[in-house]
């Protein structure tokens, strides 16, 4: 049996959780994949991957703050029941005053991280969403708990305003509703192309506290394509980035994930490519 290492075992000296502000939740959780399966193994492929990582990410050193790796969340039974171990684990990492970094596993797990982030933070607390699709469904193939309903948990359920970056598969529901929402702002796909990106692309209200969740399927399927439901025309891997860079200059990123990996044999640059986004982030994070 293959022992599943450590994120980015290989260079990290500091790794206990109290010394680490990052502290990794694998979530291999999937239950409402709609087209291509395969992302319950998100997160040991991006685990392994890691194994590759150079310590310096071209600016600083992410993993001096320390990267401490939790054991896998078990992901067996109802959606209710997983998403409530999710919360619990990244509530513990919250009230240690660390930074809860969940693998997924499908789209699903972002709620409950959102929901311990919502208990957990007196302050607003904004989401930022990086994706190819809306996620704005209320109920999707009888759930409410589907990969295609996390925006609007986190909208409907638990008033968080959203800003969503990269998007170009939307329902006309999710169409309509985003646009008589006061409190959802967006970047498309489309306009992004058009466009570029803003020096300072949210708006002025939107919250200086934010969580941060990003779908591998909000790339452009050249840079990330073992993904369930890949769209063409994402983002570039530095548009992603740079949108990043701009987004949180300033903010307080109380938790991200990285979502909807679904790895497979013959790509194992997409799996890199998610293990350094993680990374990535934390070095955005990092030098703030």
């Amino acid at each position: 049996m293959t022992t599943i290492p450590d994120f980015l075992a290989s260079e990290c000296e500091r790794r206990a959780a109290l010394e680490s502000t990052f502290h990794i939740i694998p979530a291999p959780m999937e239950q409402t994949v709609s087209y291509v399966g395969g992302a319950a193994g998100g997160p040991e492929a991006i685990l392994h991957a890691s194994q590759q990582l150079e310590d310096w990410d071209g600016r600083s050193c992410p993993l001096a703050l320390g990267i401490h790796t939790r054991p896998f969340v078990d992901c067996r039974g109802s959606a209710a029941t997983v998403l409530a171990r999710i919360k619990a684990a990244a509530a513990e990492v919250l009230a240690a005053g660390k930074i809860p970094v969940v693998l997924g596993g499908e789209h699903t797990v972002t709620v409950g991280a959102l929901q311990a982030v919502a208990e957990q933070c007196e302050e607003p607390v904004g989401l930022i969403q990086i994706d190819a699709h809306g996620d704005l469904r209320d109920h999707y193939e009888g759930t409410p708990y589907s990969h295609a309903c996390v925006a609007r948990r986190a909208v409907d359920d638990l008033g968080m305003p959203l800003f969503q970056f990269g998007i170009r598969a939307l329902s006309r529901d999710e169409f309509l509703f985003r646009k008589a929402h006061p409190a959802i702002w967006h970047l498309d796909g489309a306009e992004l192309f058009a466009q570029g990106i803003p020096l300072a692309p949210l708006p002025p209200e939107f919250p200086r506290t934010v969580y941060l969740t990003f779908d591998v399927d909000g790339l452009d399927p050249s840079v990330i394509r073992a993904t369930g439901t890949p769209v063409p025309g994402g983002a570039t891997w530095h548009q992603a980035l740079l949108f990043l860079e701009r987004a949180l200059k300033g903010r307080r990123v109380v938790g991200f994930d990285v979502v909807e990996l679904a790895p497979t044999e013959d790509d194992h640059g997409s799996s890199f490519a998610a293990a350094l986004l993680v990374y990535a982030i934390m070095g955005l994070i990092q030098r703030g």
